[in-house]
């Protein structure tokens, strides 16, 4: 090879490095103008939580002419009580939600993952079914029974239809889940004597940590976020939990207590935020080994 073609090589690979640094530069450009634009909300919800109530509409930029730290100290006893009493409604609902779900969709999973029963496949069909219907349209029923049992403005119409496997989508998550576990497992269990309980409780259930962790994450984030169940069974302030408190903060005819609601949002945001951080890598892996993917 002469030194003309070698240099000539030489051009060309620089030249392609060239072009691939620019393409490179330009998708991370476009992907972090992306993500601003998507962040620009909650950015614009945290320095809101620290302006005076007059500026948060009047002066829309993200950069405040006047800081306050009222937001968050009026905010916290905005409703007669301090806002630490919302937080311990909504970590109790929430707990509670949690340990309904992976009591109840596991066993529910494992029987229609495993045992044989008459009609197994029309149960999983309406299982499936259930994910596509929306929740509203079964609000008024539920509300009747519940009013009925003289249960509203208590925490058991939240947390009793999480003991019941109601959350279809978990259902169906460790039904896929559990249809990857060897059946000579099973059978194992059963040479030794193990009945279907035991079978689930000591070799399906310790398997099922992935899928447990996934199911774990989302009730958390979705039961606390919850704005329209507890809306419509908690009518005492002192059970409100915090969407519901949040929602009463602010006078609906002068638009007072804006900056205490975005303060009090921000610091409700901190426990997903946590518990995101915490279980971010199970939350992957639970994802990545379930049938969720």
């Amino acid at each position: 090879m002469t030194t003309a073609t070698l240099e000539t090589t030489r051009r060309s690979a620089r030249a392609a490095v060239r072009r691939r640094g620019r393409r490179d530069l330009l998708k991370h450009l476009g992907l972090g103008a992306f993500v601003l634009l998507m962040l620009y909300p909650l950015i614009w919800m945290i320095v809101s939580s620290f302006k005076p109530d007059h500026l948060i509409l009047t002066e829309p930029g993200l950069i405040p002419s006047e800081m306050t730290f009222d937001n968050f100290a009026e905010g916290w006893n905005a409703l007669n009580r301090p806002f630490s009493v919302f937080f311990a409604n909504s970590l109790i609902v929430t707990v509670g939600a949690i340990v309904g779900n992976l009591f109840s969709c596991s066993l529910t999973a494992f029987a229609l993952a495993r045992l044989e029963f008459r009609m197994r496949k029309v149960y999983l069909a309406i299982t499936l079914v259930s994910v596509m219907l929306p929740m509203h349209v079964l609000v008024i029923p539920q509300y009747i029974f519940f009013s009925q049992l003289d249960l509203v403005n208590t925490y058991y119409p939240l947390l009793i239809p999480k003991f019941l496997a109601t959350d279809a989508f978990f259902v169906y998550l460790m039904v896929q889940f559990i249809r990857t576990i060897p059946r000579d497992l099973d059978r194992a269990a059963w040479i030794d004597g193990s009945g279907p309980f035991r079978t689930f409780w000591y070799v399906i259930l310790p398997l099922m940590r992935p899928a447990l962790v996934t199911t774990t994450i989302f009730t958390f984030i979705w039961t606390w976020n919850d704005f329209f169940v507890p809306l419509i069974y908690l009518t005492s302030p002192k059970m409100f939990t915090v969407p519901v408190a949040l929602n009463s903060m602010v006078d609906s005819e002068t638009q007072s207590g804006v900056g205490m609601l975005f303060a009090m949002s921000l610091l409700s945001l901190l426990p997903v935020l946590i518990f995101f951080a915490v279980a971010q890598k199970q939350l992957i892996r639970g994802i990545a080994t379930t049938g969720l993917k």
